[in-house]
């Protein structure tokens, strides 16, 4: 995977998923769509050249990232696109206008999963699709696994954010139900991660994750070295004719605001 301007690329690490949440979200062209979580703006770029009549707001916490989907938007000549700078848990968004909510992989991190879905769902007209794409468990997806094993012999409860933390389906309706939201279901996304055309383009990409740069910083020099060593030759073990890629399992969540 390449990293441009120093933002990882998860648009390229996600490919294969985008073409299946693209589908489920089925953007129509006058629909108004919120997206959570938008990053550098392809899914809110690809909302907006299917909802020509309609209109697309992006909402993310990284300045970087949004300057780029800014910058991407405009050589795109997209004039039915904005972004914010924003923490959709608790933003005051305007009265009920959106008849779409789309997140790939946007909503895992809430301190609070109840209060930021009930405040998205504030956002939403009655009857709102929501469209979600979330990890399943950590066990079950190998590019956490595999990687993670490589740079530490020592098992321990990964820092910070929690990118699992919508894996499980009946955690994950309860939150929906309790935020405003029926009609939820779940289907089971199977596709590899990309990270780069070869192991040297990809260990310089996960690097570069603070998952995985925050555990080699709480190493020792040499310990560090046998770590990255070990990276390297999982690395390896992964490269395909087409790239470098690890499996995968995520869920395409959707909901409806209730009525």
């Amino acid at each position: 995977m390449t990293v441009m301007s120093d933002l990882f690329d998860y648009d390229a690490e996600l490919h294969l998923h985008n073409e299946l949440f693209r589908a489920a979200a089925r953007v129509g062209s006058r629909d108004r769509v919120l997206d959570i979580g938008c990053g550098t703006g392809q899914t809110t770029r690809e909302a907006a050249h299917a909802a020509v009549d309609g209109s697309v707001v992006g909402i993310d916490l990284s300045a970087p990232m949004l300057e780029r989907a800014r910058r991407l938007s405009a050589d795109q000549k997209l004039a039915n696109v904005t972004y914010q700078q924003a923490d959709a848990q608790d933003h005051r968004f305007p009265p009920p206008r959106f008849d779409l909510c789309i997140s790939r992989f946007g909503t895992m991190f809430f301190a609070d999963p109840v209060a930021a879905f009930t405040n998205i769902g504030r956002a939403l007209r009655p009857a709102a699709r929501l469209v979600l794409l979330v990890w399943q468990e950590r066990d079950r997806n190998e590019w956490a696994t595999a990687i993670r094993r490589s740079l530490t012999a020592v098992p321990a409860a990964p820092r910070g954010p929690d990118p699992f933390s919508l894996a499980d389906p009946s955690v994950t309706e309860g939150i929906l139900a309790a935020a405003g939201f029926e009609e939820v279901s779940f289907t089971d996304v199977r596709e590899p991660v990309y990270y780069g055309p070869d192991s040297a383009t990809a260990f310089d990409a996960v690097l570069g994750l603070w998952e995985f740069k925050d555990l080699l910083a709480h190493l020792d020099a040499a310990t560090a070295e046998h770590a990255r060593t070990r990276l390297r030759t999982t690395l390896d073990a992964h490269h395909t004719d087409g790239g470098v890629y690890f499996d995968s399992r995520a869920w395409i969540v959707t909901a409806r605001r209730r009525h």
